[in-house]
């Protein structure tokens, strides 16, 4: 397979941009806000738990004093004290309702936006162009999403349920303290708090580079594993499993020094942390002592005092390690939506319509105009190629090994663009109609067949997932497999293992052909369909084959010319360009490339 041009690359790698959180957070809203409803009670749900939350030590503070007065009568003196046990009852119970009731409204919506985003992510990756898929490396893209989703589920989850709860409850006692103590005890609390998250926020800002690092390395370990697992017969065939090992091993030593680095930066922003809230606690309750020593404050506004600063050291001691993965979670998601931003290479036209046949009993007509296209710019692989074939009909492709053969296919497919012509499907450019509707016309059984991990049954299938039993036993029969199907143990239910592996190269050509068969196109191409069948298979297909061809536009790229000689046309290609066409015989009168080429085939078969 070759490589799409070097300006592709950068948008098959996204890389998460610093300052680029805000716009993370954009891109997710609207998934949130499909719910607005729901969020708006959650959200009212999350203030009136912090509201209750403040009032329970604000109802001890008020037992505290009750029972440190000497009253005349115990009788009134217990009445007091059991009405505010009760209260405080009531409110610890509704601050857990308050709390739960927000969690249970909101898990729709954080689920919601999870498969959505995923969804569209998947969408997206498999409506991008060849080109992309060719850049990209599977197991790094999976781990994206993967990490993105989870991304998204940490930032609802972290933002929601601990940053929001803490600011609300800090507003709260900022805005109690100034009211009804000294306005000391706002000011140490607001100082201490603005230093904390400064802190925090610069230190985790210097740290966010040895996260990022680890992540890449993290991609890169699993890329190469996959790899090499996706590989598993070629790494033992060369024996290179050390090697393998090696190279695997060297993104985990890469990986493991970046971890290192951040738990070390870690170590520095928890002891900062800890020395801050520390000398906040200690300059709030000397502040309070005075007070009551004084007389201006009573050993319940001590307790409560203390209490709400408990209170808020709790989540405030957590909001470090929040942070850090609110800012992992954004990056994450960053990664995601670049995947989800990257540009379509291949779109179809605004105005574009279905590919219309005209005669779905012969098939399409097929023009290729004057078409010129390369991969890489240094390298041109079709020159000015215009052939004709008409509706019904066979035409054959040979030629060496890079002489563009296969190129044609996926240009037909529309799986790249022309640099310059134009194909024409029953007169109409490829270009100007939907790529859905085009490659639903169009079958193929390609050189490398690549299998599901599935059963063969599935596999088949895939040519119409709709298909019943009988039609897929059906394609089984056409494509000569149906019998080497029915003496497997599990018959269509046997398991063919990561990409067909458990089957011969031959085996998994049929499944190819009966899948492709399913699908009933209207057009068939075959590149190097029968390579790996055997002698009498082969026979036997192209004999299937001429019966299928009697009402479709086939296309045939071979190396065996045996498989082609029944073909209504045969085109010679020679770097990027026909240098012969006509019929078997006719290109044997002829006596130039196509008869050396035949001759030297019948010269390997008498050997």
């Amino acid at each position: 397979m070759r490589h799409s041009s070097g300006h592709h690359h950068s948008a098959a790698d996204p890389k998460p941009s610093q300052g680029s959180d805000w716009k993370v957070i954009r891109d997710l809203l609207p998934y949130l806000l499909e719910y607005k409803f729901r969020v708006a009670i959650a959200l009212t749900c999350l203030v009136a738990a912090k509201v209750t939350n403040l009032g329970i030590p604000i109802l001890m503070k008020q037992l505290i004093d009750v029972l440190n007065i000497k009253a005349d009568s115990p009788q009134a003196l217990l009445a007091v004290p059991a009405s505010l046990i009760l209260a405080y009852g009531l409110l610890r119970i509704s601050a857990s309702l308050f709390t739960e009731l927000r969690e249970s409204l909101f898990a729709r919506v954080t689920q919601n936006a999870v498969r959505k985003v995923a969804l569209q992510v998947f969408e997206h990756l498999h409506s991008l162009a060849l080109s992309f898929h060719l850049a990209r490396q599977t197991g790094g893209v999976s781990r994206d999403i993967e990490r993105g989703t989870r991304g998204i589920q940490s930032l609802i989850s972290y933002s929601l349920y601990s940053i929001l709860p803490t600011l609300i409850e800090f507003c709260l006692v900022l805005g109690y303290f100034a009211y009804a103590y000294d306005i000391w005890f706002a000011a140490i609390t607001l100082v201490a708090l603005v230093l904390y998250i400064g802190f925090t926020v610069v230190v985790t800002e210097w740290r966010t580079h040895f996260r990022r690092t680890m992540n890449d390395m993290d991609s890169k370990a699993n890329q190469k594993a996959i790899d090499s697992l996706l590989n598993f017969e070629t790494v033992k065939y060369f024996g290179n499993e050390a090697f393998e090992a090696s190279r695997y091993d060297q993104n985990l030593v890469r990986y493991q020094a970046a971890a290192v680095k951040s738990q070390k930066s870690l170590a520095v922003l928890n002891f900062g942390q800890q020395t801050i809230i520390a000398v906040g606690l200690v300059l709030i309750l000397w502040r309070a002592t005075l007070g009551v020593i004084d007389g201006s404050m009573t050993l319940g506004d001590l307790v409560l005092v203390n209490t709400l600063m408990i209170q808020l050291y709790i989540p405030l001691n957590f909001l470090g390690v929040i942070y850090r993965e609110i800012k992992q979670a954004l990056t994450d998601m960053d990664r995601m939506f670049s995947l989800l931003n990257t540009e379509k290479e291949i779109a179809d036209a605004p105005n574009a319509k279905p590919l219309h046949i005209n005669n779905q009993g012969r098939g399409p007509d097929v023009h290729f105009d004057n078409v010129s296209f390369h991969y890489d710019t240094k390298r041109e692989i079709l020159k000015d190629v215009s052939f004709h074939i008409p509706a019904g009909t066979i035409t054959a492709v040979v030629g060496q090994s890079g002489a563009g053969k296969s190129t044609l296919a996926r240009l037909l497919f529309r799986f790249y663009d022309v640099q310059s012509g134009k194909i024409l499907i029953d007169d109409q450019n490829i270009e100007d109609v939907t790529q859905s509707s085009l490659r639903k016309a169009i079958g193929i059984v390609p050189q490398d067949t690549v299998l599901f991990n599935d059963t063969i049954g599935y596999n088949i299938a895939y040519g119409n997932p709709n298909a019943s039993i009988e039609e897929v036993h059906e394609a089984a029969r056409a494509a000569q497999i149906d019998r080497f199907i029915k003496h497997l143990p599990d018959g269509y239910d046997t398991q063919v293992g990561e990409r067909g592996l458990k089957l011969s190269g031959g085996e998994k050509q049929r499944v190819a052909i009966a899948r492709t068969l399913l699908k009933k196109p209207t057009m068939l191409i075959f590149d190097e369909a029968t390579s790996a069948l055997d002698s009498k298979t082969e026979r036997a297909f192209q004999e299937e084959l001429l019966g299928l061809a009697k009402n479709r536009t086939t296309l045939i790229i071979a190396h065996r010319l045996s498989t082609i000689v029944h073909a209504d046309q045969i085109l010679v290609m020679d770097h990027g360009q026909i240098v012969e066409r006509g019929t078997h015989a006719e290109l044997l009168v002829a006596n130039r490339r196509y008869a050396e080429m035949w001759q030297m085939q019948e010269r390997i078969a008498l050997d």
